[in-house]
């Protein structure tokens, strides 16, 4: 790998912008005109296909600093194609910096549905009714902000509604289930 560390934080830089965020301009031609013109064309394919490969990892592990660095120091102790300290500064740099923005990006372009922006309920205790003096049943007030899975930021609907207690008895035995099976699926 080329060492200047510039041109790696803009090669690292480059490959985020099109491989997750969505900038279809950066084509490995712009990259290699734009950073490295001096480096042959072989040599800037290997050079390409390591970071593409690194990021890819560090990625799809969304790893935190502590993985990186155990990573990282892999990486360095390989006897074929080790990254140098400087190399492995600039991984850092970048990692340190980008983390959130690519996992933000990844999440939205892989939620198609709308999805659940806040929760907010609240227990009311009905006291009496028009035909009956004292009722003192509970009831759970639920309020579900909900946005466009493509528009986080665009206000979206927000659904009420009221519960009884068998219902919200129902609902949580559902999601005590539903917890049980990602459990399940998770452990495998």
């Amino acid at each position: 790998m080329a060492d200047d560390p510039k041109s790696t934080l803009a090669l690292l830089n480059g490959i985020a912008r099109r491989n997750y965020y969505g900038d279809k301009d950066i084509t490995d031609s712009f990259l290699k005109d734009e950073i490295y013109p001096d480096l042959p064309e072989d040599q800037f394919n290997q050079l390409l296909s390591r970071c593409s490969s690194l990021l890819k990892s560090m990625v799809s592990a969304d790893m935190d600093m502590t993985q990186l660095e155990a990573f990282i120091t892999a990486q360095m102790k390989r006897k074929e194609g080790a990254l140098s300290e400087t190399q492995a500064n600039v991984f850092r740099k970048f990692w340190k910096t980008n983390k959130t923005k690519v996992h933000d990006s990844i999440v939205a372009h892989t939620t198609w549905g709308n999805s659940l922006q806040k929760v907010s309920w609240r227990i009311d205790l009905k006291s009496q009714a028009r035909h009956i003096d004292e009722i003192n049943t509970p009831s759970a007030i639920m309020e579900l902000h909900l946005s466009d899975g493509q528009n986080i930021e665009k206000t979206g609907d927000v659904v009420r509604f009221e519960m009884d207690e068998d219902h919200l008895s129902s609902v949580l035995q559902s999601m005590q289930e539903i917890e049980q099976e990602i459990a399940k699926n998770s452990q495998q």
